[in-house]
């Protein structure tokens, strides 16, 4: 027995040595005397009891390995065995959770590091079999402590911004730029070509050709439609080209049997509205629509709670405006930059504020790290 376990949930938490942590912490945190279950998932060991689970990660942060991600948050990368899934789908009906805790620990160069108890945020399963897990943690960790189980990751490469050049003076040169820096290259695929594609813009056209080796470029979020399932509306007067990922508005073109307009002008229709212009063409638009899409679906985020304008100003101080009038006609939407990082700021009434920062390396968000900001979410 631990005759002092009361240590573990000091607001520093204890580093005991890793076999020590096995022997004699790991029997009192999952309960009872009997041998508990073991399992691998994603590179950490989770240890299952009768009292309680235990969750044991290697120090890391590389992120196809379950572990720490940020200050508040454990990932559990699966696929994880039926008992693991069972108990993190849920408690069963009537059962408190806080009965069966979950613990988390981290090893660290023969040490190990218990973090507290954390509850399941959210999970994804395939056929039922658990793919990945997110955990909250009952205590945020101080960045010290942060660095120590999730080590930064030596800077990466990250998208440069020679396309921001562009935007103004060669926008289907800009958008290849960002798409082809932004998105990995995956194997590539035929899309079936329909009557419809000589009647497109060169935009879209451009588009589709990007996204046949990058198809994420195609949105992630929101999504522009795969061009053989472009259709026009109920009137047969615009063709729809982009959704909202819950239909609740779209974006369209006007539809001609002739010559397509060289940069036509994009239209935004919630179901029962009216028709509303977009501020930019469609050559502005979809650099606008991949910056947005960039963001929403990065790896790495940084989300500040609700803003003052003042606050955005200090908030994109270190960035790039993008130099478009704004997108989105809900909440009209600027764009700011910097290498392998998007942010998007939007307000409804010019008085609050509501921004998304994404990026493709950890260390992309680097230039947020040190602001007094408070965050909802913060990946550096």
């Amino acid at each position: 027995m631990v005759e002092d376990d009361a240590r573990m949930n000091d607001q520093v938490p204890a580093a005991i040595p890793a076999l020590v942590f096995d022997r004699q912490y790991v029997p009192v945190l999952v309960g009872g005397s009997a041998a508990p279950r073991r399992f691998t998932v994603g590179g950490a060991s989770v240890v299952m009891g009768p009292a309680a689970m235990l969750i044991i990660a290697e120090a890391s942060g590389a992120p196809a390995r379950s572990g720490v991600w940020n200050a508040e948050r454990f990932r559990l990368i699966g696929p994880a065995p039926a008992p693991v899934t069972e108990r993190l789908m849920g408690a069963p009906w009537g059962v408190d959770e806080r009965a069966s805790p979950i613990h988390i620990a981290v090893r660290v160069e023969g040490e190990a590091l218990y973090l507290g108890t954390a509850r399941v945020r959210q999970a994804g399963t395939t056929d039922g079999v658990l793919t990945d897990c997110e955990l909250r943690l009952e205590a945020p960790l101080s960045r010290e402590l942060l660095d120590r189980v999730r080590p930064p990751l030596p800077p990466g490469h990250v998208p440069d911004l020679r396309w921001l050049g562009n935007v103004n003076g060669d926008r289907e040169a800009a958008l290849e730029q960002f798409v082809t820096g932004w998105y990995p290259t995956e194997d590539a695929t035929e899309s079936p070509v329909g009557d419809s594609a000589s009647r497109l813009p060169g935009g879209l056209r451009q588009l589709y050709r990007l996204a046949k080796q990058r198809p994420g470029a195609l949105g992630t979020q929101n999504k522009i439609l795969p061009e053989p399932d472009l259709l026009t509306d109920h009137l047969g007067e615009m063709l729809v080209f982009g959704v909202e990922n819950q239909g609740g508005f779209f974006w369209s073109l006007p539809w001609t049997l002739e010559e397509p307009e060289a940069d036509p002008t994009v239209w935004f229709r919630e179901l029962d509205g009216q028709l509303i212009a977009e501020q930019e063409a469609l050559s502005g638009f979809l650099i606008q629509f991949s910056l947005y899409e960039a963001s929403m679906g990065a790896e790495y985020l940084a989300l500040p709670r609700e803003l003052t304008a003042p606050q955005v100003e200090q908030l994109t101080g270190a960035l790039h405006l993008v130099p478009l009038r704004p997108f989105w006609p809900w909440a009209p939407t600027r764009f700011y930059v910097a290498p392998g990082l998007v942010m998007h700021v939007s307000s409804e009434d010019g008085e609050a504020f509501h921004a998304w920062a994404g990026a493709t390396h950890r260390s992309a968000l680097n230039p947020l790290a040190d602001l007094p900001v408070d965050w909802n979410r913060f990946d550096g």
